[in-house]
C-alpha cells in the first residue's frame, strides 16, 4: 500500500535535535488540535462545575446554548484552547522525551529498564511542570470565557487584555499551583500507564511490536490512549474542578490563592469536588486516545518509531 510506503520512511536520527523538534511539533498537533474539538464538551463541564443546576446533562447544556448563543456558542473559549493547548503540547511531548533519555542515561540502560515506570513518572512530571507554565495564561482566560454568567469578551485578545489590565499577572498565573495539581498527576499518568498498557497489549498479541506494521502500530497507540485516558480523567478530576472554581471567584481581601483553594474546596464538599466526572472520562479518554494517535502518526511519518515498546529488554 502507497500510505505503508509512507509509513516505512526512515529520515531523523533519534534523540536528534530535529527529532525532539519533531516530537514537539507533534504535541503541538496532538493537543492544540484535539482540545479545540472537544470544546462544546469541555464548555459544559466547566459551567456545571461552578454551578452544579445550570444544566441538566450534556445535551441539556448543548440544547440551551445553542437556542441563546447559536453554534458559535457551542465553541466559546476556542481561541484561547487552541494556543494554550498548543504551548503545553509542544513542552508535554517535547520535554518529555527529552527528560525521558535524560534519566535513562543518568540511571543507566539496566537500571532504566528495571524501573522503567519509575522513569516514566518522573520524565513526565517534569515535562508538564515547564509545560503547564505557558499553559496557566490561556486556561485562566479559556476557563472565564466560559463560565462567566455575562460575556467575558469577544475575542481572546480583548479577554487577555481585560485581565491584563485588572488583575496583572496574577490574574493569568493565580490557578498555576491548582493547574499543577491537576495536570502533573494526569501527565504522570498519561504517560506512564500508556507505556505499559501498550507494552501489555504487544505481550497479550503474542509478537513483538517491530513485527507489525505502522499501521497496526497506530492502532495499539489509539487502544492505549484510550485507556490511560480513563485512569488520567479520575486522578485529575478533583483539582480541574478547583481550577474551574478559581478562574472564576475572586479573592477576598488578604486572600492567598492557597486560602481560597481551601475554601472552596470546603464550599464543594466531596460531591461538588467531583462533579462532570461522567463527562470528563468519556472526554479525556476520547481526547487522549487521538492525542496518541496523531502524535505517533507524526513520528511515524517523519520516519520515526511509535511510543512505546513491548516490554522487553534492548540487547
Amino acid at each position: 500500500m502507497e500510505m505503508e510506503k509512507v509509513l516505512e520512511k526512515k529520515s531523523i536520527e533519534l534523540y536528534s535535535g530535529k527529532y525532539y523538534v519533531t516530537c514537539a511539533f507533534g504535541g503541538v498537533l496532538a493537543c492544540g488540535l484535539t482540545h479545540t474539538f472537544v470544546t462544546p464538551l469541555d464548555l459544559v463541564k466547566c459551567r456545571r462545575q461552578v454551578d452544579a443546576n445550570i444544566y441538566k446533562g450534556n445535551f441539556d447544556g448543548w440544547k440551551k446554548i445553542y437556542r441563546a448563543e447559536g453554534f458559535r456558542g457551542l465553541y466559546t473559549g476556542w481561541a484561547p484552547t487552541l494556543i494554550g493547548y498548543s504551548f503545553q503540547g509542544a513542552a508535554k511531548y517535547g520535554l518529555y522525551e527529552v527528560f525521558k533519555k535524560k534519566y535513562t542515561d543518568l540511571a543507566g540502560e539496566e537500571n532504566a529498564h528495571k524501573y522503567r515506570t519509575t522513569l516514566y513518572l518522573a520524565a513526565s512530571a517534569s515535562a508538564e511542570f515547564f509545560a503547564d507554565i505557558a499553559l496557566c495564561p490561556w486556561e485562566a482566560l479559556k476557563v472565564r470565557m466560559q463560565t462567566s454568567t455575562v460575556p467575558f469578551a469577544n475575542s481572546a485578545t480583548e479577554g487577555f487584555q481585560k485581565i491584563l489590565r485588572s488583575e496583572g499577572a496574577n490574574g493569568f498565573y493565580k490557578g498555576l499551583t491548582p493547574l499543577w495539581a491537576r495536570q502533573i498527576p494526569y501527565t504522570m499518568m498519561k504517560f506512564a500507564s500508556f507505556e505499559r498498557t501498550v507494552e501489555y497489549i504487544y505481550k497479550s498479541l503474542g509478537k513483538p511490536k517491530e513485527q507489525y506494521n505502522k499501521l497496526e502500530q497506530l492502532g495499539v497507540s489509539f487502544l492505549g490512549g484510550y485507556i490511560a485516558g480513563v485512569f488520567c480523567a479520575i486522578v485529575s478530576h478533583p483539582a480541574d474542578t478547583l481550577v474551574s472554581k478559581l478562574n472564576n471567584v475572586k479573592k477576598a481581601d488578604g486572600e492567598s490563592t492557597l486560602a481560597l483553594s481551601i475554601r472552596l474546596t470546603k464550599e464543594l464538599g466531596f460531591t461538588g469536588i467531583w462533579r462532570g466526572l461522567g463527562t470528563r472520562v468519556i472526554m479525556i479518554g476520547t481526547l487522549t486516545a487521538l492525542q496518541w494517535l496523531i502524535y505517533d502518526y507524526v513520528k511515524v511519518y517523519a520516519g520515526l518509531p511509535t511510543t512505546g515498546s513491548s516490554g522487553d529488554k534492548k540487547k
